[in-house]
């Protein structure tokens, strides 16, 4: 029989120290990373040691929390959108991919930007080519 009475005194002593549960905020997270190192300097990243299981379990928890706040991928229209805004330019004052009219193509979506045109953005705003593929 299961004696959830004790397991509750320990689990109650044991969060105070290592907040368990879904990480809920950055400062949650730092803990749990603080408590991880601490945890694999005192050698729970061996398997025998009798804390490795608490490693592998907080260990899930930073790998559920990172994976949520992995950032979607923005299009190179939106970041070509969010340059100009920063540099407070027109369509106008993109020479190097086109006329006022070819922007306003790509802008729209009913053009892609070619190869050239994302070295020449690229060179402009000093950012990888990467950032509009």
């Amino acid at each position: 029989m299961l004696a959830v009475k004790e397991i509750e005194r320990h689990f109650v002593a044991l969060s105070r120290s290592v907040p368990l549960g879904p990480i809920s905020s950055e400062g949650h997270y730092d803990k749990l990373i603080e408590v991880m190192a601490e945890l694999m300097d005192a050698g729970a990243a061996n398997e025998a040691h009798p804390l490795a299981a608490l490693l592998a379990t907080i260990g899930g928890l930073v790998g559920d929390y990172e994976q949520s706040r992995k950032a979607e991928p923005v299009s190179a229209v939106s970041m070509l959108n969010f340059l100009m805004s920063q540099h407070g330019l027109r369509q106008s004052d993109l020479p190097e991919v086109g006329s006022q009219g070819v922007v306003s193509e790509i802008l729209s979506g009913k053009r892609d930007l070619n190869v050239r045109q994302i070295q020449a953005l690229a060179a402009r705003f000093g950012v990888a080519p990467a950032v509009f593929i």
